[in-house]
């Protein structure tokens, strides 16, 4: 008869506080919101995704390692939660600014308006929550078992993301070869970059016939460089010297404009501090 035993550790470890309170805050956080009955639209339907994704998720996490069952799954359970804390704090960061700002109008009065501000705290906190996660589980200096929670791992995550928020803002580009190029440079560093996530988490790298850590710096350099025309030619080609219309809402071309030239600017800079963190660990040796 099998008997499953329990390890309380799971949830007695700092780590495991900050998941249960990960947990328990966004639950309060799309609680609050369905509350109101009033989050509608693409970026409410983004909010409550986040939130709820985040929870089921984390919760589930924390069942598998208090049952003692995360050993047992063909992953690297280690790179697994380590990049799932890190999306779920840009995933809850994302939401606790967007959220307000969409919903949240000034002057704020009334018993919904109360519950939307209340929903907003709680979204920061669950940040908070991630984010001490992703503090206590990154990899010491050194320590290169688990990638995705060293510095270039968890910059392959954001790298990801930021990608991802870029595609949600293209809209039209197809009027200059400049601008298809720019979508083709976050395309292609996306799929590499998520393949490398995915490929960490099978434990397939190790099987690839060549000196791996030597490939990730040789991507990280072309997908800077990538990028790095992508921070000239977009806004050249997509501003192309005209002003702001007036009005602007927030779907307006321009906005979205200006959203995708700072993701790229950010992009470009994390694909920099990972390259040279990329590079200390494979070239430059601590003394023994």
């Amino acid at each position: 008869m099998a008997v499953v035993s329990v390890n309380w550790r799971a949830v007695t470890s700092w780590v495991g506080i900050a998941r249960f309170f990960a947990v328990l805050l966004s639950c309060l956080s799309f609680s609050l919101v369905a509350s109101t009955g009033y989050f509608g639209g693409p970026y409410g339907t983004w909010c409550m995704f986040s939130w709820c994704f985040c929870f089921a998720v984390t919760l589930l996490i924390l069942l598998l390692e208090l049952l003692e069952l995360s050993s047992k799954l063909p992953v690297s359970w280690d790179d697994l939660t380590a990049a799932f804390a890190m999306l779920a704090a840009l995933l809850v960061f994302t939401s606790s600014v967007v959220f307000p700002s969409a919903f949240i109008s000034s002057p704020c009065s009334g018993a919904r308006c109360a519950r939307q501000a209340a929903a907003t705290a709680m979204s920061c906190l669950c940040f908070l929550a991630y984010a001490l996660e992703v503090g206590l589980t990154r990899a010491r200096p050194g320590d290169i078992s688990s990638f995705l929670s060293t510095v270039p791992g968890l910059l392959k995550v954001f790298e990801a993301y930021v990608a991802c928020l870029i595609f949600s803002l293209l809209d039209s580009y197809s009027s200059y070869a400049g601008l298809q190029w720019c979508v083709a440079v976050y395309s292609i560093c996306f799929i590499i970059t998520f393949l490398i996530i995915l490929l960490t988490i099978g434990r397939c790298l190790s099987y690839m016939p060549c000196p791996l850590e030597k490939v990730l710096v040789a991507y990280n350099a072309l997908a800077m460089l990538m990028y790095l025309t992508a921070v000239i030619v977009w806004p050249l080609y997509s501003f192309n010297g005209r002003s702001r219309p007036n009005p602007c809402s927030t779907n307006c071309w321009w906005n979205k404009s200006l959203g995708v030239t700072f993701l790229t600017i950010f992009n470009f800079l994390a694909y920099l501090v990972d390259l040279v963190y990329s590079t200390r660990m494979v070239f430059i040796r601590a003394p023994s």
